[in-house]
């Protein structure tokens, strides 16, 4: 069967992890959009959230009480088949935001269904990284590992990135167009993540007690 013909309807949020609110203008953001846009070519609908406009509380817990705002983006995940993150790379690594992201997902290795999965099994996770260094690939093991701990499957190239020339100060929104290895890898992300999103949709991972 192939992906692209399936009707089997996906949803998909996207978690973009600039540290900065908006309306500033955010490379994270712009490579998210394209993503899932990307996507929607594979009949997955989905919205896109930046964690910065939300106060996510610090913490390892479903609900650090108080206003915190995690709770309810936590509800949007667990609606959803796929979790997208998009991060910049800060000082070789991935932002705070997105940290602080990965810390609240920590609390779903606690949470679990009748059949003692993790409620996050047979949801699909990929992640956008943007920078103007290198460091996408140390990035994104960083993120993989941790979403993989909390529950999250990865299809084969489970990332999109583009870095800039070292030293310099052009951003991915600065380009003129996107450029075509980057296109093309978040085409095959989409393509990949949506197919093992069907298929884990279909027949989820068994019970493990």
């Amino acid at each position: 069967m192939n992906s692209t013909t399936d009707t089997t309807p996906l949803r998909a949020v996207a978690l973009v992890c600039t540290l900065s609110p908006s309306p500033k203008a955010s490379s994270s953001q712009l490579l998210a959009e394209q993503t899932m846009a990307a996507l929607a070519d594979h009949g997955v609908t989905g919205k896109v959230i930046r964690v910065a406009d939300h106060d996510v509380r610090p913490g390892v817990e479903t609900d650090m009480g108080d206003g915190d705002a995690w709770p309810a983006i936590r509800d949007t995940i667990l609606a959803c088949d796929i979790l997208l993150l998009a991060t910049p790379i800060w000082l070789g690594h991935p932002s705070s935001i997105c940290q602080r992201v990965l810390e609240r997902l920590d609390a779903e290795i606690g949470e679990t269904d009748e059949e003692g999965r993790m409620l996050t099994y047979g949801k699909v996770a990929a992640l956008c990284v943007v920078g103007n260094e290198d460091g996408a690939h140390k990035v994104s093991a960083d993120v993989f590992q941790g979403l993989n701990d909390v529950g999250f499957s990865l299809a084969p190239n489970a990332v999109t990135y583009w870095v800039g020339e070292a030293m310099q100060g052009t951003d991915y929104q600065d380009l003129d167009k996107t450029p075509e290895k980057t296109a093309v890898t978040t085409r095959t992300l989409a393509a990949n993540t949506a197919h093992l999103a069907r298929r884990l949709k279909a027949a989820n991972y068994p019970s493990s007690s």
